[in-house]
């Protein structure tokens, strides 16, 4: 079988035009080293079919294959789908844990203790001032401290319902602001839609939109972060997304994707977010239990304020943290039970109220903030460390490594040379023997 002497120029064009493309894809790779979500690719080089030659041995009576040069047969994304799962659940559980901490944080700030201004001094204060009425009744001065003192303790209860308040308000809407109409969820999963079909569209006509893949991903991932996130590839490529309990992204669907719905399963910030909103929530719960404290020593103190002439220290309507209210002024101030100026039995009985069950109850309420503040933030460490690992395998799998892509760059071109020095030599071959050949005495 005669074998035309252009062959090896054609073989050498193949080595050319593949440890070009390899060049290509490795200058891709260090261009998009610092690029969030890439995964790194690599030009997969394989022999091209050999040209089988026939039997030209009459000893042995086999042929031969002649080897046609390279080819380059995909451009691969190195990633490990293992370590996305991994992540993503991770995440998940690290939103949570963030948003938790961020909101129980907040709650931590409304108490403010220890401090000069915490509800714990200002009762140590209104305890005193009960105190120096108890040593002297008669003085005006200290039936107005014991008031002010009073005003003093309402008005931090009420800084604290309002902050513990807002602190539910802000859960909710930045629930809603992620939710609602252009917040993230819509807005990835429109554009997780519109991938879907281009990577389709790519896939059916044998393309292999590795980048295309990576914002996808990157996608996914960070959908991960808000809500329990579930992936199902179909054989075009398109996938389907299942978030919080719901088919977020789906190709079948009108538009490819289904926005808004009530979430069944949310996980991550959203349900975390969601707790957070809601009446059983921390804050809210918290502010419950500071009704309690409040209603304890509202009651505590009328009843003893009261009993001789029935004159309230609080308004007895008041029993929240939002609306306790002193309603006594100096001159209604009870000092004793006889109604003479001399007399202190009911300002020493409220003196003595001092590390009674209002103040314990108050006590562990604060200790109990502490505490699950504490045990978030360690939470949200731990999470967060989990997904640093997971995140550096991940890495240390599709990561692009600046060395590793420059010695590749130099072996390419090393064998991109070779090649052209093949060409060069076959077309000087070539030349010599078209235009010598015929020619006698040279």
């Amino acid at each position: 079988m005669p074998i035309s002497s252009f062959m090896g120029l054609q073989t050498s064009l193949r080595g050319l035009i593949a440890h070009q493309q390899a060049i290509n894809t490795t200058g891709h790779n260090i261009s998009n080293a610092n690029t969030a979500g890439y995964s790194r690719q690599e030009a997969v080089l394989t022999a091209m079919h050999a040209l089988t030659l026939p039997a030209n041995s009459g000893v042995t009576g086999f042929g031969a294959q002649l080897g046609t040069g390279v080819d380059v047969t995909q451009i691969r994304r190195i990633r490990d789908t293992f370590l996305d799962v991994q992540f993503r659940t991770a995440n998940m559980k690290l939103g949570d844990a963030a948003a938790r901490s961020n909101s129980l944080e907040q709650v931590e700030l409304s108490f403010g203790e220890p401090s000069e201004n915490g509800v714990n001094e200002l009762l140590r204060q209104f305890w005193d001032a009960w105190s120096n009425v108890a040593n002297a009744p008669e003085p005006a001065p200290a039936r107005t401290a014991v008031v002010e003192a009073g005003n003093s303790l309402a008005s931090a209860l009420q800084a604290i319902y309002s902050q513990l308040t807002t602190v539910a308000a802000q859960a909710q809407s930045e629930y809603d602001k992620l939710t609602g109409p252009n917040g993230n969820v819509e807005l990835w999963a429109k554009e997780l839609a519109q991938l879907n079909d281009t990577i389709a569209h790519a896939v059916t006509v044998g393309q292999a939109p590795n980048d295309l893949l990576d914002r996808r991903d990157l996608l996914i991932d960070r959908l991960s972060e808000l809500a329990q996130v579930s992936v199902t590839e179909d054989a075009t490529g398109a996938v389907r997304v299942d978030f919080g309990g719901v088919t977020l992204v789906d190709p079948a669907a009108a538009g490819g994707y289904t926005w808004p719905q009530t979430l069944t399963r949310p996980g991550g910030k959203l349900g975390a977010l969601q707790d957070l909103a809601s009446p059983t929530g921390p804050a809210l719960s918290f502010r419950a239990r500071l009704d309690a404290v409040v209603a304890d020593l509202v009651t505590r103190v009328n009843a003893i304020h009261s009993g001789p002439t029935g004159v309230d220290f609080f308004d007895p309507t008041g029993l929240t943290a939002d609306t306790i209210t002193v309603v006594a002024t100096e001159a209604t101030v009870v000092r004793g039970s006889d109604g003479n100026a001399g007399t202190n039995d009911v300002a020493m009985a409220l003196a003595q109220l001092r590390g009674g069950s209002q103040d314990r109850a108050y006590a562990a309420l604060v200790a109990e903030v502490g505490g699950v503040v504490k045990a978030n933030l360690n939470e949200e460490a731990n999470q967060q460390s989990l997904v640093d690992a997971i995140e550096n395998r991940r890495q240390s799998v599709q990561g692009v490594s600046p060395d590793e892509e420059m010695m590749n760059l130099i072996r390419f071109q090393r064998g991109y040379q070779a090649s052209a020095r093949t060409m060069t030599t076959l077309d000087d071959m070539l030349d010599t023997l078209i235009n010598r050949t015929g020619k006698v005495g040279l």
